[in-house]
């Protein structure tokens, strides 16, 4: 099997936590890419990318995705979305001419061809994210960042790989928790995208 590359964007604030942790078994278990940042927030990105003077991290940070197969978003949810700061990866990484460029978007988007995966932790407990739960079904909030920036960007999108309520877990069922994803991620590569488009999403 040829060499394949992931890309490991994390989020957390705390290298002890649970996203921590999953992000270390993600880097220990695919022995691949993860290299932390700093972000220029004054780029004015398209623009710059167009003329080819984004910042040197940017373009680092741009290298790094071209390189890569399998890009993993690892974060704790916040108020139903990613943290700002990958939020800012995103903004100034992902940029038009870069990721995508209309009409190149979605099936048509620059980074087709390349896999995405969000690992991610939440507050509440898995029956709060369900049809019947007050937060309402996980895929909803997912929706945004799933097709509005994977797919959009033209990556294929692997099922999400969430970790509920880990704050509130036992040390054994959190120690599960770890083993599931690593287990999961022996076979990674044998895995097949999901539906993100509009028609079979919520199917």
């Amino acid at each position: 099997m040829t060499e394949r590359k992931v890309l490991i964007v994390y989020a957390h604030q705390e290298p002890k936590s649970l996203n921590g942790s999953l992000k270390t078994i993600a880097v220990e278990e695919l022995s691949e890419l993860y290299h932390p940042e700093q972000f220029n927030y004054g780029v004015e990105a398209w623009e710059a990318c167009k003329n080819g003077s984004l910042s040197e991290d940017l373009i680092k940070e741009q290298r790094k995705v071209k390189e890569a197969d399998l890009v993993i978003f690892q974060f704790p949810l916040y108020w139903f979305s990613m943290p700002a700061i990958m939020k800012g990866w995103m903004d100034r990484v992902l940029v038009q001419g870069f990721a995508h460029d209309f009409p190149q978007c979605y099936d048509s988007g620059l980074l087709k061809n390349k896999l995405a995966l969000l690992s991610f932790t939440t507050g509440g407990g898995k029956e709060m994210y369900s049809d019947e739960g007050v937060s309402g079904d996980i895929r909803y909030l997912l929706w945004p960042m799933q097709h509005g920036i994977m797919h959009f960007c033209g990556f294929s999108v692997l099922a999400p790989q969430i970790c509920f309520a880990p704050e509130y877990a036992t040390e054994e069922e959190r120690v599960q928790m770890l083993v599931s994803w690593g287990e999961r991620l022996k076979t990674i590569w044998e895995e097949k995208p999901i539906n993100c488009a509009v028609d079979g999403y919520f199917k």
